[in-house]
């Protein structure tokens, strides 16, 4: 029986080895064990004020937010963390923000350096922080693990959710410089708490921790990374406790609309393609657009308007400005008042009371007061008879259909993001896209419009530049669009070459 015991015991003793085996323990910079830096750390922070010693900096320029270089003491446990992280499966995440590939949680994760570094980090140096802020922070454990290669982005946010209260960020990359992209961008605010610009850029570093603090002024990035051959890997995650108070969010006002433009069919006879005004074409091209709520009309306008178009938007006297805010969309808008004469007569058209008939011919859509409703299509007979000519004028109980729009110019570097007021003020609505100057755009380029399922990670349709191609796509209350961020191959010849490529567009939006 003792024999036995013994033996038991023997085994217990072997399990608990290799247990203890599974955990190395992470030894963090010495001076988070110095009560003198900790006291100067916090002193800065509520102050809003700069500090440094040593390996560590405080700054609070846009926002509070401290770099620990050498994080970690030991040179073998970062090299092994590394490889262990590299093991790892990771998957493709990309979205209207983002696009780069992410591990699971590692919360639960056990290797044995991976689960040294995450004790350390929400053990001992959450209690660190939490002294320094002040507050008491949550044993919650957010950690993940993200590689970054050649042009991925996390585009401009706040980070804000219910219970972040630090952001960190702990890299393990090769050499890097900052012609390598990949850096993290800090954006200053205006008064109404929307970002501005980027005021301040990190470039990554070996075993160096940067951590913010999560407020409604946190806005930054992940520029894109430029390098074809190198990963910038880090780990990231939050420590959680109590919020920051918010103000309220700024409600950005909707772009102007405006009722139709009187103008005749003329213009359609000008400008358009003879096919689409067939009436017959007209109604082929309506049961379609019924059938799945989008249709594209290639070769839409006439080839040398088209041509004439193509030529007068590169020149020098249109006068493009940037639209923003980066936490929205970054692409550059026409001023109409610079116009040359065949843009400014084609915004003309898209705008004209013929356009919107014939808009109402393509879809179904009560665009124009001449246009059937459901009613009229049931007593059509009568209803013909009793709308006249083209002379009358639309009943008081009818809505007055509008409009707007921008002539758009987008180039690497350009996007629109979703929102989260975007859902709540979504409407039924009839999207126009009409693209010039992008006869070799490639899909991974970016520059695409992507329509997606509100809180569903469905994506519905996919709209490309396409050249003299009108796209015409309905949306429900349901329904969001972003257009995906232009990258880096987009600013490359396949020799290597840089080629700055840039294409337009017309984008409208109609209303019943």
């Amino acid at each position: 029986m003792n024999c036995k015991r013994q033996q038991g015991d023997s085994e217990n003793d072997e399990k608990r080895k290799k247990i203890k085996k599974r955990e190395e323990i992470a030894e963090l910079s010495p001076l988070i064990d110095n009560e003198n830096v900790k006291r100067g750390v916090k002193e800065a922070w509520s102050q809003r004020a700069q500090y440094s010693h040593g390996a560590l900096e405080l700054n609070c320029h846009p926002f509070p937010h401290c770099i620990i270089k050498n994080f970690i003491q030991s040179d073998s446990f970062t090299e092994n963390l590394k490889r262990e992280l590299l093991d790892l499966n990771f998957h493709e995440k990309s979205n209207d923000l983002y696009k780069f590939k992410q591990s699971d949680d590692l919360k639960k994760r056990k290797e044995p350096h991976i689960t040294g570094l995450r004790t350390a980090l929400f053990g001992k140096f959450r209690s660190w922080l939490g002294d320094v802020l002040g507050v008491e922070l949550e044993p919650t454990v957010d950690i993940s693990c993200a590689k970054y290669q050649y042009t991925d982005v996390l585009l401009c946010h706040d980070d804000e959710l219910e219970g972040r209260r630090v952001a960190f960020i702990l890299y393990l990359v090769p050499p890097w410089e900052s012609s390598d992209g990949g850096t993290l961008d800090l954006f200053s605010t205006e008064s109404n708490f929307e970002p501005h610009c980027v005021v301040k850029s990190l470039v990554p570093t070996w075993n160096t921790l940067v951590l913010f603090e999560v407020s409604p002024i946190s806005f930054h990035q992940v520029a894109e990374v430029l390098s074809e051959d190198k990963c910038r890997l880090s780990l990231s995650g939050w420590f959680h406790g109590p919020s920051v108070e918010r103000p309220p969010r700024h409600m950005e006002a909707s772009l102007a609309r405006s009722p139709h433009l009187p103008r005749d069919e003329t213009l359609l006879l000008e400008w358009l393609n003879p096919l689409y005004l067939d009436v017959s074409y007209q109604a082929q091209v309506q049961e379609e657009f019924e059938d799945s709520s989008e249709i594209q009309l290639k070769n839409f306008l006439k080839e040398e308007k088209f041509k004439e178009l193509s030529e007068a938007l590169p020149l020098t006297e249109v006068k493009w400005n940037k639209r923003g805010p980066p936490n929205r969309r970054c692409y550059e808008v026409a001023s109409l008042e610079s116009l040359p004469e065949c843009v400014s007569a084609c915004w003309e058209l898209l705008r004209s009371e013929a356009f919107f008939l014939l808009l109402s011919n393509f879809t179904g859509l009560r665009l124009h007061y001449l246009s059937p409703s459901d009613e009229d299509e049931n007593e059509e007979g009568q209803e013909r008879g009793a709308r006249g000519s083209s002379g009358d004028t639309p009943s008081a109980s009818q809505s007055t259909p509008v409009c707007a729009g921008e002539l758009r110019r987008w180039t690497h570097g350009a996007y629109t993001l979703l929102h989260d007021g975007d859902a709540s003020r979504a409407e039924y609505a009839l999207d126009l896209l009409l693209p010039l100057g992008c006869p070799e755009w490639q899909p991974e380029f970016g520059g695409f419009t992507s329509y997606v399922a509100n809180e569903e990670d469905e994506e519905l349709l996919t709209v490309y530049p396409e050249e003299n191609s009108l796209a015409l796509v309905y949306r429900d209350k349901e329904t969001l669009k972003f257009v995906k961020h232009i990258n880096h191959r987009s600013f490359t010849l396949p020799t290597g070459d840089p080629c700055l490529r840039t294409f337009y567009d017309f984008s409208f939006v109609y209303y019943e």
